[in-house]
């Protein structure tokens, strides 16, 4: 027989009763039933129940196990009584009686259960991460992202990608994050960077005649951290391809992601189409550039109802350029609790208030009331109401300001709407492509204008289009959204040199910058470069859609902190006097310190 096992615990069923085995794994539970002990004995594939009674030689030292010790056991499978079977397990029909057992690793007291998935301090569970991903739910989130990894690529292979790996220490890259710095011993002074994404290599593979691309590339970003992003390092499908449109990206990738979501999803639906959405009108009807779809609540633009009315607050804002006034429709929610309850929503958020009206009938007419309603007038008030379709038992919820000051808001409190009132289908997949990104942005506090998004893409209308306005430029550049989270992003690339000069210069990186910075690729781009575009699908995000988990790090082996820290094995750590000496380096302290 295996020193260790005949059987996993998931193996066992009732055709292997009577057999002899021999079974290894961790004590998940120990249950004292009056002179007969059970134990729920699990490994990586399931749980097998074993039971020693006083008759057992091994009675004494099955006494003495604890929860978490890793044993091994020989035994005879016995059927269990019929009312005593667990069909939620599929070794539920049997039962291992003990005759000999070995223990493999004793455990000290534990800092946290493993039986059972009670919450925990998130500090307790990264400092014991080890333990923490023998729990059931965490375990199989694992499962899953592995799962999900092993999809994607063979989905890739079978529409004809094939994979390659870029290198992991490169040169810094404006990929819209700070790098991460590696010093380097034998160039004193000098530093590598930590790829934020294979973005150059992807295209130097392109202009090196492959045609279409993919690897699961992990990517490394000095980020602040959010419950959806990893605040270090993150992995991504990343995908490229030659001789395409924005629209053959599309196709490359909707079955990709549509397949690994029909696989994955549990049942969840999944729209035939997905619509594309420019970025301009997102903002508009959702306040966000990843709308979570599953809503169907549009916000609209009511600015009109409001200038030079009696309410005061929104008149004198549209006096101002370029503000605006926009409305959250609210079937179903006309009622003074509910919109009280929205408006502290929207000043836990950090804004004033959120104005409301609310219509009921009144001996058969539809009636506005609220403090709106009620300064700006009836024939006001009836306008808004038709112009968002509502009715008796509706509300609306009104949002003022540059709408870049109010629209983060308004797409939270417009999916805060949707899912109080019942309207958001929890039960589907929504996707959406977000098209036409701006190629630049101003800086508000510096005025100067910089890249909005990926800095190599290719604008629409060509070196024409770098001739006028630059905030009036468009990009072929395109996410694909999910269920409120950006799941997917890519561009078709800036291939030509004199275009990608102009396109760098107004964003203020003058041509012998470009010409330090991305050398290599301009000198590819010299020596015949194919149209070619691509995108990256974050790995990370799409496993926590299908685990249905709020918490990025809840599908991350050995995530870090909120504050980048790695509590387990410490990181980051002081180097040594002797690593300092070898690079060249000096740490200074921090002002204060």
């Amino acid at each position: 027989m295996h020193a260790y096992r005949s059987h996993t615990c998931g193996a066992l069923t009732s055709a292997d009763v009577g057999q002899t085995v021999r079974l290894s794994g961790w004590v998940h539970r120990v249950r004292d039933h009056g002179g007969v002990l059970f134990i729920d004995l699990r490994d990586h594939y399931g749980i097998t129940q074993v039971l020693a009674d006083s008759d057992s030689p091994a009675f004494a030292e099955v006494e003495k196990l604890r929860s978490e010790w890793v044993v091994r056991i020989d035994g005879v499978v016995k059927a269990r009584d019929a009312s005593l079977v667990n069909p939620r397990l599929p070794t539920g029909e049997i039962e291992v009686y003990v005759r000999g057992l070995q223990v493999l690793g004793a455990a000290g007291e534990l800092p946290l259960p493993v039986f059972g998935e009670p919450d925990y301090p998130e500090e307790t569970r990264l400092a014991y991460r080890f333990l923490d991903l023998r729990r059931e739910g965490l375990h199989g989130n694992m499962m899953l992202r592995s799962n999900v990894v092993r999809s994607m690529r063979q989905r890739m292979w079978d529409t004809g990608f094939t994979e390659f790996q870029t290198p992991i220490i490169t040169a810094s890259s404006p990929e819209g994050a700070r790098d991460f710095l590696v010093p380097s011993r034998l160039h004193p002074g000098r530093f590598y960077a930590l790829p934020q994404a294979p973005q150059q290599f992807k295209q130097l593979i392109m202009v090196a005649g492959f045609d279409r691309y993919f690897q699961i590339a992990p990517c490394f970003r000095d980020e602040d951290p959010r419950a959806d992003r990893s605040p270090t390092d993150f992995y991504q499908l990343d995908v490229e391809m030659s001789f395409v449109t924005q629209d053959d990206v599309f196709a490359a990738m909707e079955p990709v992601m549509r397949g690994v979501f029909e696989e994955f999803g549990k049942g969840r639906t999944i729209d035939a189409d997905w619509p594309r959405i420019p970025y301009a009108e997102s903002l508009a009807k959702y306040g966000t550039d990843k709308p979570d779809l599953r809503c169907p609540l549009e916000m609209q633009d009511v600015s009109e109802h409001f200038r030079g009315s009696g309410f005061g607050i929104f008149a004198r804002l549209l006096e101002q350029p370029g503000t605006e006034i926009r409305a959250i429709p609210a079937p179903t929610g006309g009622s003074r609790a509910f919109c009280d309850r929205m408006n502290a929503f929207a000043q836990k958020e950090g804004l004033p208030g959120m104005g409301y009206i609310f219509w009921r009938d009144e001996g058969g007419a539809t009636v506005g009331a609220g403090p709106i309603a009620k300064n700006i007038g009836p024939e006001r008030t009836e306008a808004i109401r038709q112009q968002l379709g509502l009715a008796a038992g509706d509300a609306a919820f009104f949002l003022g300001g540059a709408p870049a000051s109010f629209e983060p808001v308004a797409a939270k409190a417009r999916t805060e709407v949707g899912r109080e009132l019942g309207l958001t289908d929890e039960n589907r997949f929504a996707f959406a492509w977000i098209v036409d990104f701006p190629m630049y942005e101003r800086d508000a506090e510096t005025g100067a204008i910089d890249f909005s998004h990926n800095p190599f893409s290719m604008p629409q209308g060509g070196m024409e289009a770098l001739a006028g306005d630059p905030l009036q430029v468009k990009g072929f550049q395109y996410d694909l959204a999910c269920n409120g989270y950006e799941i997917l992003s890519g561009a078709i690339r800036n291939h030509t040199p004199e275009i990608m000069f102009r396109a760098f210069e107004i964003a203020g990186y003058p041509a012998e910058e470009v010409e330090k910075r991305f050398g290599g690729m301009v000198k590819a781009f010299r020596f015949g470069a194919p149209p070619h575009g691509g995108c990256a699908a974050g790995i990370d995000r799409i496993v926590m859609l299908l685990a249905d988990e709020a918490n990025i790090r809840q599908v991350i082996m050995f995530p870090m902190t909120q504050r980048a820290e790695d509590l387990l094995l410490g990181a980051p750590s002081e180097p040594t006097a002797a690593q300092l000496r070898d690079l060249g380096l000096r740490v200074l302290p921090r002002d204060g310190a």
